[in-house]
């Protein structure tokens, strides 16, 4: 498979850092860049080469900071500006890449762009936003905010009531409703050249991308999101110009637009198809987008995507269904395969975590599946150790359901869990002080650790060109277990995924030319040859396994 990418996605492996939670390198009780600098030497020995942080801009943190009030200034509680250079060039000498989080469809109200445009008198900001021509005026299907400024109209939102949307125009102006302006009005204009200035800043800083938040959402009224595509292709063709090493990562969950829209990487998540939700939910979420304008974060495409029951493939039980996944996975796959990558995370900060119901066995069969599967792979923060909801958490910073996957990174048995020296009254979230929540140091030093684990498949990951983000892919059997191949003009592996806790075993006939297997690494699964087949038996514990095929 051939992708037009920056090379080093091929192998990259990914880790989601949320700044306020990780590392509090000054005793104020909220993570910081410092702090992910003092940590640069534990993620390297974790095997992840590439990083994610979430928005470290200024801002109001009305929504933990997705609500930005200056994309070219790091926020204060995090440090400054050269603190971030640092970051850039102490993990460059390590040989990571640092993605920043890019929102590029709306800002905070503390904007100046949106203090400006809120005035009454016209000035160059006032189309940087959409806006009615009264306060009178019907929303037409929008969600609109009124009586919040002196300009006589409502503001279009995002998300919050505090996320005004920037204007992108609209694919299809409502006559009747003359502020609607056309996606080529020289206001909305501006304010993609105003994003690629942006992109620029940080990239020159020492960035090497971005995951761009809530990406379909630029132009309004596009159904079929062609004129959002073509803005993000043409954010792209100005990086393959000007910084050709420089990636884009969508928050789009729906690759055949996404990849086509010029994006390097999209990720299967829950505010997509439920294809991710089947894998690793057994209570299916309330899809975060559920009664917004979800600004096609989703498409059915002709399929039936009905979850038919609450058991996830990654259950212990083995009551899920993998055919239901790979429905959705393998047409999107094949549709899509020389275009970019689907990535398949962990988890992220909008979601809950993994790890409930699942013991330290469960995960490592999860972070096989992860680890060996086409795409680049998203590590959540603490995930790596099983990291716990906390749950009943009052919300803070607009975290509501979501606050109980955000809280601090736990690295020692001692105060605050290692995070940091503040009291516990002064941390942003509290640390998980029930029992045996799960630490760094002491995962460290036991050998079968769910930590050693992931380190040992991040290497593997690493040392096999068939595993690489482009390598191919074909699935042999959907069922438990799930099997399949990975592929390079090199070498071939097997993959055996056994996520139930019962005994079993299966034989599929192996691809031609295969004669025997060499382990990478297995956890108690026998795989015995004979002739063109290939039987496999497992106890009664999870597991999952990698094989060379010679």
């Amino acid at each position: 498979m051939s992708v037009k990418c920056p090379k080093w996605l091929e192998n990259a492996v990914f880790y989601e850092i949320y700044p306020s939670s990780f590392f509090d390198s000054n005793g104020d009780g909220i993570g910081d860049i410092q702090g992910i600098i003092a940590k640069l030497d534990y993620l390297e020995q974790l095997g992840v080469n590439a990083l994610w942080l979430n928005p470290c801009f200024a801002s109001p943190f009305a929504d933990g900071g997705y609500d930005i009030a200056d994309y070219c200034q790091v926020a204060t509680r995090y440090g400054t500006n050269d603190d971030l250079a640092e970051l850039f060039r102490s993990a460059e000498k390590r040989g990571m890449k640092i993605c920043l989080d890019l929102v590029a469809g709306h800002t905070s109200i503390a904007h100046k762009w949106f203090k400006e445009s809120a005035k009454a008198e016209r000035n160059a900001y006032s189309d940087y936003y959409i806006w009615t021509d009264s306060w009178l005026s019907p929303s037409c299907g929008m969600s609109m905010i009124n009586g919040a400024a002196e300009r006589d109209g409502s503001f279009a939102i995002n998300f919050f009531s505090t996320q005004p949307a920037l204007n992108y125009g609209f694919a299809n102006p409502d006559p009747k409703c003359k502020w609607q302006l056309p996606v080529d009005h020289p206001a909305c204009r501006k304010v993609r050249e105003e994003m690629k200035n942006i992109m620029r800043f940080w990239l020159n800083l020492g960035a090497a991308g971005f995951r761009c938040d809530m990406a379909p959402s630029l132009v309004k009224k596009d159904p079929d999101r062609k004129e959002t595509m073509a803005i993000w292709r043409e954010f792209r063709a100005m990086l393959d110009e000007e910084y050709p090493e420089a990636v884009l990562i969508a928050e789009w969950a729906y690759a055949p637009q996404s990849l086509k829209a010029g994006f390097h990487c999209d990720f299967l998540l829950h505010c997509g198809t439920p294809a991710y939700t089947t894998l690793f939910r057994n209570e299916p979420e309330r899809d975060l987008w559920d009664g917004l304008d979800k600004s096609g974060f989703y498409e059915k495409d002709g399929n039936d995507y009905t979850v038919s029951n609450k058991h996830s493939y990654f259950d212990p039980a083995g009551l899920g269904d993998a055919e239901f996944f790979f429905k959705t996975y393998l047409d999107h796959y094949e549709r899509t395969k020389n275009d970019g990558f689907i990535s398949i995370p962990t988890g992220n900060h909008d979601m809950t975590r993994i790890s409930d119901l699942r013991d330290e066995r469960d995960l490592a069969c999860v972070f096989a599946f992860i680890l060996t599967m086409p795409g680049v792979p998203f590590i959540y923060y603490g995930d790596e150790i099983g990291m716990r909801n906390v749950k009943g958490l009052v919300s803070r910073e607009g975290g509501y359901s979501r606050t109980q996957s955000r809280t601090p990174m736990q690295w020692n048995s001692g105060k605050n869990a290692g995070f940091s020296t503040a009291g516990a009254e002064e941390l942003y979230l509290p640390v998980d002080t029930a029992c045996g929540a799960p630490d760094v140091a002491e995962q460290q030093s036991r050998p079968d650790s769910l930590w050693n684990t992931v380190r040992q498949l991040t290497g593997i990951r690493r040392r096999h060109d068939a595993l690489n983000a482009g390598s191919d892919f074909k699935l042999l059997l959907a069922d438990y277990p799930m099997i399949y191949t990975r592929s390079s003009e090199n070498e071939k592996l097997l993959i055996v995924i056994q996520p139930a806790r019962r005994a079993w075993q299966t034989e599929i006939v192996l691809p031609k030319g295969i004669t025997k297997l060499a382990p990478v690494i297995s956890t108690d699964i026998s795989a015995e040859v004979a002739g063109n087949k290939l039987k496999l038996s497992g106890t009664a514990g999870t597991q999952s396994g990698i094989w060379q095929m010679i």
